[in-house]
C-alpha cells in the first residue's frame, strides 16, 4: 500500500506505481520475490501479472505537491476500507511509507490501541495469523538519498514472503 498514484505515473498510465521511478523499485523487488511475473511495468497493457499480491494506495487521485490533506484522506478512506474487506486472504500489508501506515492502522486494529512509531522494517503482529511491514516509500526522495536502498526494500519483501510461506497461504 502506497500513498496515492503519481501524477506521471499511475494517473498517467492507469495502474498505481506504473511509469515511474517509484514502480521500477517496486515492481522489480515484487519480481525478485515471485509476486510479479515481470521486473518492470510501463502501461496498464505491459503483461504485468501479480501473485499473491494486491497494490492500492491510501488515496486514489494525486495529491498537490505530494502532501495530501485530511480531507483527501477522509473522502478516500471508506474506498479503501472496502477494499480491505474484500481482500478476505490478506496475511501480510506492506505500507510504503508513513502516511500509508498511519492510515492503514485503524483500519486493521481497535481504534484505542496505540499505533507503534513508523520505522522502517518495523513488523506488527494484527492478530488473525495477519502482519504489517512498514518500508520507506520508494519515492526519488528516499532513493536518491539512500534513506531507501535496495536491499533496505528487499528483506522488507523477502519478509513478506517468508511470512505468506509459514501462513501456508500462497
Amino acid at each position: 500500500m502506497g500513498l496515492a498514484p503519481a501524477a506521471h505515473g499511475g494517473t498517467r498510465t492507469g495502474r498505481v506505481f506504473t511509469g515511474d521511478r517509484s514502480g521500477d523499485w517496486l515492481y522489480r523487488t515484487l519480481h525478485q520475490f515471485g509476486f510479479a511475473n515481470q521486473p518492470h511495468s510501463v502501461d496498464r497493457d505491459d503483461g504485468l501479472e501479480l501473485a499473491d499480491c494486491y497494490i492500492t494506495a491510501v488515496l486514489h487521485c494525486a495529491p498537490p505537491l505530494n502532501k495530501p490533506q485530511p480531507e483527501e484522506v477522509a473522502n478516500c478512506k471508506p474506498y479503501l476500507a472496502r477494499e480491505l474487506e474484500l481482500l478476505t486472504r490478506v496475511r501480510v500489508v506492506v505500507a510504503l511509507g508513513k502516511i500509508a501506515f498511519d492510515n492503514i492502522w485503524p483500519l486493521v486494529r481497535q481504534p484505542r490501541e496505540k499505533r507503534p512509531r513508523f520505522q522502517h522494517g518495523l513488523e506488527v503482529e494484527l492478530g488473525s495469523g495477519q502482519t504489517l511491514i512498514a518500508s520507506y516509500h520508494p519515492s526519488q526522495q528516499n532513493t536518491f538519498t539512500g534513506k531507501l536502498t535496495e536491499s533496505m526494500f528487499d528483506r522488507v519483501f523477502a519478509r513478506a514472503r517468508q511470512r505468506l510461506e509459514k501462513s501456508g497461504r500462497t
